[in-house]
């Protein structure tokens, strides 16, 4: 592994770090998620036409830039920082890898480079569980109605989704949702991805109220909709699709949780030089020196983590949810104790830290908890597999 950005990589990271700047600030942060869609779409806009952020790790033949997932994770480091609200996990990160891995040449055609250009955003209803960061991936998830995921039935030469999942992902306004079904019955129990269309009739979507505002989320409900099979093939394996989805998820979100946390410790770090206290600043006080620094090792090793898993996403090795949960675990650390170190005003509302501290522990209700990654990275490992010993 070459630990050195190559220039391409430092000019996308530049260049989004200073839109971001310009067009991202609290205040518009807090606008944009107050609207319906829960980002701003001139933003959204931006991003797609000035940087092709949707299709950074699409193929050229889409549309797309023709990067890897490496550079679309170190574009999210940058989006984490600001917190930025946007549909780039959702379209970029889960939606559109799945098209270009599992559709018919028709319909990566047909969507992928709409993806690229920012004209279409996408979303992936599936519980968190077919991404197999906690846990094994057989597919019973997506089944069970309307009390444990979506069903599938034939109708006629298509198929018609019935069902409940939820939290969605920018689910509530996405253009085209990308559905994981339960079809076969007991005897031939699968799991199948469709697309549908974010007006089709029988789709009743609503936004969540969510803990952590700045990612929106959606709950959908689909009575007798239509819906396309996502590719020719009925034995496709989507489990494992998913499963190799949800890594580079992991390593996407990994990246973004260091961008969060490095720029939350940073912001402390310039408080607690401007805070005084017994007549000095607060800075000055050994104590809060060795909180910060303990941080500062933290957030570092989050981010070599989170960079080797990015790196990692090229070369089929899985260590995704590991550099999730370091990046979750900093984040968590850092968001907390900026809240302690900024005294009464850090847990208010009008303060920006407090968001920080929401997006750690929103991501962990959704992909996580930490100890259930690491605990699933073990067992996938092996680590403590009984061994038996020769007499």
């Amino acid at each position: 592994m070459d630990a050195g950005f190559t220039a391409e990589q430092d000019e996308i990271r530049r260049t989004l770090r200073e839109l971001l700047h310009k067009r991202c600030g609290a205040q518009e942060l807090r606008a944009a998620v107050d609207t319906p869609a829960g980002h701003d779409p001139a933003l959204w806009t931006a991003l797609s036409e000035q940087l092709g952020l949707p299709g950074l790790a699409l193929p050229e033949a889409y549309g797309g830039v023709g990067c890897s997932a490496t550079e679309l994770a170190l574009a999210a480091e940058e989006v984490g920082r600001v917190l930025a609200p946007s549909p780039l996990l959702a379209t970029a990160v889960l939606v559109a890898p799945l098209i270009l891995a599992l559709g018919t040449d028709a319909q990566r055609a047909g969507l992928l480079p709409r993806i690229a250009s920012g004209a279409l955003t996408a979303a992936l209803a599936a519980p968190a569980a077919g991404l197999a960061l906690t846990g094994d991936n057989h597919g019973d998830w997506a089944g069970g109605g309307r009390a444990g995921g979506v069903q599938a039935r034939r109708a006629g030469a298509g198929w018609t989704l019935y069902g409940e999942v939820a939290p969605v992902p920018d689910g509530h306004r996405a253009g085209l949702l990308l559905v994981a079904a339960h079809t076969g019955g007991f005897a031939r129990s699968r799991t199948l991805l469709f697309l549908v269309a974010g007006d089709a009739d029988g789709l009743v979507r609503t936004r969540q109220t969510a803990l952590d505002a700045t990612r929106a989320l959606g709950r959908l409900q689909f009575r007798h909709v239509e819906a396309e099979l996502l590719g020719d093939q009925e034995d496709a394996d989507v489990p494992g699709a998913l499963a190799r989805v949800g890594d580079t998820a992991a390593a996407v979100l990994a990246c973004e949780a260091v961008g969060a946390a490095d720029r939350v410790l940073e912001r402390t770090v310039e408080y607690v030089k401007q805070r005084e206290q017994f007549g000095r600043a607060i800075g000055s006080f050994q104590a809060v020196k060795h909180r910060l620094a303990d941080v500062y090792v933290q957030v570092q090793a989050a981010r070599s983590a989170a960079y080797y898993a990015a790196w990692a996403t090229a070369h089929e090795e899985r260590v995704g949810g590991l550099a999730l949960a370091q990046g979750l675990e900093a984040l968590r650390s850092s968001a907390g104790e900026a809240i302690q170190l900024h005294g009464g005003i850090g847990f208010t509302w009008e303060h920006d830290v407090q968001l920080y501290f929401k997006r750690a522990a929103g991501d962990e209700l959704l992909f996580g908890p930490v100890h259930r990654l690491r605990a699933h990275a073990a067992d996938a490992a092996a680590l403590f597999t009984a061994t038996e010993v020769p007499v």
